[in-house]
């Protein structure tokens, strides 16, 4: 998927996540509002695994296998959360994910703050 697709893409996963904290509002388990993406995602028409399992590898060894939210359109990662606010180490797990599975672009969408606070994460592989 090219640059613009990518975007593309990427800024309606947001605008989602934007129409459904207006709704929702903070305060919720992060398992009520990825409810409300799978909706949003199946009224979009957009393909998505939920729960996705990755595989981590180190060389020829298999280490074990690591869940994520989503994985959309098989090209975004997206990390739910509901915090009080995204760290570092949020954005150091995505940027891994991505570098395990090699995709190009991960959001982390936090769901705990009063306004929905975004963080986009890119792998240059």
């Amino acid at each position: 998927m090219n640059r613009e697709k990518l975007n593309e893409l990427s800024n309606k996963i947001i605008g989602i996540g934007i129409k459904i904290h207006k709704a929702l509002g903070p305060g919720f388990l992060e398992s009520i509002y990825e409810k409300a993406m799978v909706y949003e995602f199946e009224r979009e028409h957009l393909k998505f695994k939920q729960q996705a399992v990755i595989r981590v590898n180190y060389r020829d060894l298999q280490l074990g296998n690591q869940r994520v939210d989503f994985i959309v359109n098989n090209e975004i990662i997206l990390e739910l959360k509901t915090i009080s606010e995204i760290m570092e180490l949020h954005q150091a797990q995505l940027l891994s994910y991505l570098k395990t599975v090699n995709k190009r672009l991960g959001l982390v969408l936090n769901f705990g703050k009063k306004k929905l606070e975004i963080k986009r994460v890119v792998n240059n592989f």
